[in-house]
């Protein structure tokens, strides 16, 4: 199969996104004096601009290169709750099975940019759990989705901002195993191990030697075979890949290894960067069931939007011609 083929076949692809969506807000401006208030600068903002963050950016990559993209998630009935869901659906993402309550704020960060760089970030979120009422109102709209086809592959994004259980993860886990759809994780501290019988289990070696409270541990390919059977032993899912920063990424698919390291690049900001490497080798892993190519790509994909400052979805164009320079010699 060509790249050219495969991304073909990803156009093809049904993918269903749960979890924390967020909508990213930059106010852009410039510094030229300090407050007479504090020792702070005064950031004159020129101009602002909302993105879509968390769960909400691996869908737009999904859809970005291709494939019909679903979300499911909670939102705020608020103003940012209506402008997260307004850009999702000009990508196009579907927001037609999304939740939105009075009783949640919708998670929003302002990050306020000069000089090339981030200057403050304000927070506005509520991070507890959902409740059971939520929690049974997402269940509904999934198995809604599952009633009107299945996906190809179904992203659990987990922000630890509540919408994804415990409990909710193990039915969204069993559901997929039952139906045959492949699952895949970003996974963040609080439910770590919650993830039983995953199919693919994306966590960067911060997250993992948290994890499994690993004190040291080098970047050689026998200790990162360690660490992966230390996950199975808990998770029992069936491929280990473990992003490590600029050192590249890893994987084991429970027949073979490999180290991929980074391509050099001009680094810009590392945001995002994390949904688009989990959105890339979901949707490659689902057409080709090939661990080693979607790892390099996903790396790829990785490398191109570290290039660019905030939050931006993978260009199809851009990865494909990557993946065919860097890629088609080997």
């Amino acid at each position: 199969m060509s790249f050219e083929q495969l991304f073909e076949e990803i156009s093809r692809l049904r993918v269903l996104v749960i979890g924390d969506v967020m909508l990213d807000t930059y106010c852009w401006g410039v510094v030229e004096r300090i407050s007479p208030e504090a020792p702070v600068p005064v950031v004159a903002v020129r101009k602002s601009e909302n993105r879509i963050g968390g769960a909400g950016n691996v869908a737009i990559n999904t859809a970005s290169l291709g494939a019909a993209t679903t979300i499911i998630s909670v939102v705020g009935k608020d103003s940012s709750g209506e402008t997260l869901q307004n850009l999702l659906a000009a990508v196009p993402v579907d927001i037609s099975f999304m939740v939105e309550t009075p009783n949640r704020v919708t998670t929003t960060k302002t990050r306020v940019m000069a000089r090339n760089q981030q200057m403050i970030r304000l927070d506005s979120e509520v991070a507890d759990d959902i409740s059971s009422e939520l929690e049974e109102a997402v269940w509904k709209k999934i198995l809604e989705y599952f009633e009107q086809g299945l996906p190809h592959v179904c992203i659990l994004e987990d922000y630890n901002k509540g919408v994804l259980t415990p409990g909710l993860i193990t039915r969204i886990i069993e559901l997929c195993n039952s139906k045959g759809v492949i699952t895949t994780v970003d996974p963040k501290k609080k439910n770590f191990f919650a993830y039983q019988g995953i199919t693919l289990f994306k966590p960067n070696l911060k997250e993992v030697k948290e994890g499994l409270q690993l004190s040291n541990t080098s970047l050689e390919l026998t200790d990162l075979n360690s660490i992966h059977a230390s996950l199975l032993k808990q998770l029992h899912h069936q491929i280990s890949f473990i992003t490590l920063s600029e050192h590249g990424v890893y994987y084991h698919d429970g027949t073979s290894s490999a180290l991929i390291p980074t391509h050099i690049r001009n680094i810009a900001d590392v945001s995002g960067a994390g949904d688009t490497v989990i959105a890339v080798a979901s949707l490659v892993y689902a057409v080709t069931r090939t661990m080693h190519l979607a790892a390099e790509m996903a790396n790829i994909a990785g490398g191109l939007v570290c290039e660019e400052v905030g939050t931006a979805p993978i260009r199809r164009q851009a990865l494909l011609q990557e993946s065919i320079r860097l890629l088609s010699a080997g």
